[in-house]
């Protein structure tokens, strides 16, 4: 009951002007911060360990504002759901797409670390492309429904969960949909290596890595930056990485950190940090959270 009456008010707000829209959603941020005390402590141990020179007082203020950009996408994941393409071209410019245009037909993976924009490129690139991702499902069914369902509006694109594995995706690249890849989360221990992320050593999948190599993709990487103050979105398409895949998986996966934390470094506060990107440790090792 609760989750239909959320999802019946972030229906009502997608009416309002993104400007409003977004103050609300910083608002609800601000709030979530407040009284989310699970979240706010993941968000602050992560902040611990990937900026320790930082002081207390400096990685709380990251720490809220984080949570502002989280509500504010949470919030306007109503326009994606339910306003029309038209406004959506309007709220999410895209950056770099003839990069994409360019290698129509051939493999590609768009690399999508995890800034709280993601949805957002998502929705606004399959105007543009017919794509395959995975995705999570939701423990809560109707949110679950909501977000299958939004995701899928426009095009022909595919979603598969990670029950299904990736051989479909794999197929679909292969045939030429480019495969909208979010490898940067920590996904247990299968299938993962302890690279660093900020220094600290993190569990981190090599299938960016492994699925170029077996499908010979080119790899753009693929951002969705939050404008301030309401005033939309831009998704920035890169350029093909040069000499990827490389002299082996480990220094493949190593660089993707690295290049994952140049871009932090542009916008901190936009980074998902209420996920346990730390929860895997080498044997032995304590668990921060």
């Amino acid at each position: 009951m609760l989750t239909r009456l959320g999802l019946a008010i972030i229906w009502l707000l997608h009416f309002l002007p993104l400007r409003g829209l977004a103050s609300l959603g910083e608002a609800f941020g601000g709030l979530l911060y407040a009284f989310g005390r699970e979240r706010r402590h993941i968000a602050l141990t992560n902040l611990r360990l990937c900026y320790p020179r930082m002081t207390e007082g400096e990685r709380e203020a990251l720490a809220r504002a984080h949570f502002r950009a989280f509500g504010r996408s949470f919030l306007e994941r109503g326009l994606l759901w339910w306003s029309p393409a038209e406004e959506i071209r309007r709220s999410v410019r895209v950056e770099g797409l003839p990069r994409v245009r360019a290698l129509a037909g051939k493999p590609v993976i768009l690399f999508v670390p995890h800034f709280v924009g993601l949805d957002m490129g998502w929705t606004r690139l399959t105007l543009e492309l017919d794509m395959v991702s995975i995705y999570a499902q939701q423990k809560n069914f109707y949110f679950n429904a909501a977000l299958y369902k939004g995701r899928l509006r426009f095009g022909h694109s595919k979603l598969l969960s990670r029950q299904e594995g990736v051989r479909q995706a794999i197929r679909g690249v292969k045939a030429g949909s480019p495969f909208y890849y979010l490898p940067d989360m920590d996904y247990g221990s299968r299938d993962t290596i302890f690279v660093p992320f900020f220094g600290v050593p993190a569990a981190t999948i090599t299938g960016l890595s492994r699925l170029a190599r077996m499908t010979g993709a080119a790899v753009i990487p693929c951002i969705t930056r939050m404008l301030p103050g309401g005033a939309g979105y831009v998704v920035e398409l890169g350029e093909p990485w040069a000499d990827y895949p490389g002299e082996s998986i480990e220094a493949d996966t190593l660089r993707m950190n690295a290049w994952i934390e140049q871009r932090i470094a542009e916008m901190p506060e936009q980074y998902y940090w209420v996920h346990k990107r730390f929860k895997t440790r080498p044997p032995g090792e304590k668990k921060p959270y």
